[in-house]
């Protein structure tokens, strides 16, 4: 295989904030396996809480690419567990797994999901973010893009003021991600008045580490739960059965497809709910995210429609929330020249 790496800054339409972090770009690492003549692509963001920058990518990459270039590729599944034996981090065999199965959908010329016997006849709509600003801020976001679905940032002192006041502007449903920020007596002390307010589900507000606190919730609160940071590889599946009533798997978090569709099937199996996220990546990784919509119950995907400008063309989203697949194999990638 030939293997290339660029690293692209991604400009925002707006300031993200959540509970911990702003930002206005974000650097994302594309990667490229060609081989007879097609090529797949993957992606992988930076992000400094779980310390991962472009450049340690890049270098875990590199350290490996003579390898990686006379590798007998077959199949992704074979592929990931080469790269688990290198011992590499899961945001950089994310961004290999998921240019591997691009390449590999590509090569039998068909789209990854009909490669998993799946259809695209139901599946879930994605939200649309709206990180925390000034309620008028939130405001002028929800009306740049009439949405039937957001997904509300909290973590501030006013957290039900924010909602009371949002929801006199659009009569959508509102999921609520606190991103760690909430105590298991705030949660539980807020659910009720948010479920009066449109919410349909809490996602990840107490410490990831915080599973007594979990289990407070899951007897006391009338909202569902969704675990994110408490749910970042597949081992953390079965914990989270105990004391969430769903999980949210972030593909650059568990190391792309290959996991992501074990971790799929062991929630399903626990009785839980399955979110897929994303992390602010372009429509190389939205496309992939794409790929898994008809085994999801809830989907957050929008990324590339977060961004100024877009560095890639794959799965385009409609203004009513429709998915517009490719016709191309894999995830259906191509770079913008």
């Amino acid at each position: 295989m030939k293997i290339s790496l660029k690293k692209y800054t991604l400009s925002l339409k707006h300031t993200f904030s959540i509970s911990r972090e702003s930002h206005d770009f974000q650097d994302t690492l594309i990667v490229a396996l060609s081989l007879n003549g097609k090529t797949g692509y993957g992606e992988a963001t930076s992000n400094p809480y779980y310390g991962i920058s472009i450049e340690s990518m890049m270098s875990e990459i590199n350290s490996i690419s003579s390898e990686l270039e006379t590798f007998n590729f077959t199949t992704p599944e074979i592929l990931h567990a080469f790269l688990v034996g290198k011992k590499l981090t899961n945001f950089t065999i994310c961004a290999l797994d998921l240019a591997a199965h691009d390449l590999y959908g590509k090569l039998l010329e068909k789209p990854l999901y009909e490669i998993w016997n799946t259809s695209i006849e139901n599946y879930p709509i994605t939200n649309y973010t709206i990180g925390i600003a000034s309620i008028d801020k939130m405001v002028e976001k929800m009306k740049e893009t009439p949405w039937p679905l957001y997904k509300i940032k909290l973590g501030t002192a006013d957290d039900l003021a924010i909602i009371k006041a949002l929801r006199k502007h659009t009569d959508a449903i509102f999921r609520i991600d606190a991103n760690c920020a909430w105590t298991a007596r705030e949660t539980i002390f807020n659910a009720p008045q948010l479920k009066d307010l449109g919410v349909e589900f809490l996602e990840q507000p107490l410490k990831a580490d915080n599973w007594e606190g979990m289990e407070l919730i899951m007897h006391d609160s009338v909202l569902p739960v969704i675990a994110d940071e408490s749910c970042i590889v597949e081992s953390d599946v079965e914990k989270c059965g105990l004391h969430f009533s769903g999980i949210n798997i972030k593909l650059t978090k568990c190391g792309g497809l290959t996991p992501a569709l074990r971790m799929i099937k062991k929630a399903k199996e626990l009785g839980l709910k399955v979110m897929v996220g994303c992390m602010t990546e372009s429509t190389v990784g939205i496309s992939a995210i794409a790929q898994l919509l008809p085994q999801l119950d809830y989907v957050d995907m929008d990324g590339a429609m977060l961004l100024k400008e877009d560095i890639a063309q794959g799965v385009k989203i409609a203004s009513d929330g429709k998915v517009i697949f490719p016709t191309l194999g894999g995830s259906g990638i191509t770079l913008n020249e």
